[in-house]
């Protein structure tokens, strides 16, 4: 039997943890600042949706909240392994944050955190139990032009992060990552990756309680990744040539968005909130036909990285 926990300390949280990032992010940009909009989910729920545009860094960039609940639908059922005769229901939250910045020299960042139940009636008793909890969640990088140093600090600096709560998560994760955000089609990865998880539940070696801690320190750690590499990149001076890249790069963002992510495809499928599931699409991408880059120039370097197995935390800077 799972652990259950307090929902609502876990979507307190959720909500905290929004407020923190957006402030630190307004910060930082120096001229932006978040526009938030209230939204009401019919079938149970809502969230709040905070959008930031045209900052003097950040050129689009959302931090979405949600707590959603309702009837399972079919597919949940599914995925759960709940009996197609019986009523379930289930309720998620989480925060999903996705920051696209004018300078290509400032890397695309993502993270997710997020809970999810399902409860099913019990046949036996007529009352409802928890009959799944799980956490999942991570945070990975999209540089259009990969710089190494910062890659090695971004993985080194999620290594000692993963450790505090277990010396298996950041090879384990980080792997999980490279398999994620990975486009078949191109035969790339969307980035140079960092952590991905899924479905972390009570078992004999972690309690939801602890799992739950190690979330908090994932969503805690966004402002700490991320501020040190705008700082050191966003007045870089770019060229029209590296625009256009960065134009191109974000368009494979949006193609593993909207053909494989599965909180896209969680959000849509759950009747959620379409304008807030899309706010992860950059305002600008561009699909320029058969683009073969120079060769040994900085395009091709960063294409040559976009592979899985790279081992980012082990290599001495």
């Amino acid at each position: 039997m799972n652990e259950e926990l307090n929902k609502n300390e876990i979507e307190q949280y959720f909500i905290q943890l929004q407020d923190t990032i957006c402030k630190g992010l307004e910060t930082a940009d120096g001229k932006g600042l978040f526009k938030e909009e209230q939204w009401q989910r019919a079938e149970g729920g809502g969230g709040r949706t905070r959008v930031i545009t045209d900052g003097a860094v950040i050129e689009k960039g959302g931090v979405n909240f949600s707590a959603v609940w309702g009837a399972c639908p079919e597919f949940l059922k599914k995925e759960t392994g709940i009996p197609a005769t019986e009523r379930a229901g289930f309720f998620a939250s989480g925060v999903s944050i996705v920051i696209h910045p004018k300078n290509p020299h400032v890397p695309i960042i993502h993270m997710n955190v997020r809970y999810f139940e399902a409860v099913a009636d019990d046949v036996s008793t007529g009352k409802s139990r928890l009959f799944q909890s799980w956490f999942g969640g991570g945070i990975d990088l999209t540089p259009h032009y990969i710089n190494q140093e910062d890659a090695i600090w971004f993985h080194a600096t999620l290594k000692k992060i993963c450790d505090k709560h277990s010396t298996s998560y950041y090879s384990e994760f980080s792997k999980w990552a490279d398999e994620y955000f990975y486009l078949p089609h191109r035969s790339e990865t969307r980035g140079i990756g960092g952590i991905f998880f899924d479905k972390l539940t009570a078992g004999k070696d972690k309690t939801m309680q602890q799992y739950f801690e190690f979330v908090k320190e994932v969503g805690g750690s966004f402002l700490t990744l991320y501020l040190p590499i705008i700082e050191k990149n966003r007045n870089k001076e770019y060229t029209d040539t590296e625009r256009r890249w960065q134009l191109l790069r974000r368009g494979r963002y949006v193609e593993f968005n909207l053909v494989y992510d599965r909180g896209t495809k969680f959000g849509l499928l759950t009747n959620g909130r379409t304008e807030s599931i899309l706010i992860s699409l950059p305002p600008y991408a561009c699909w320029d036909y058969n683009v073969t880059p120079e060769t040994d120039g900085e395009e091709e370097k960063t294409l040559k990285l976009l592979r899985k197995g790279i081992n980012w935390a082990y290599i001495n800077p």
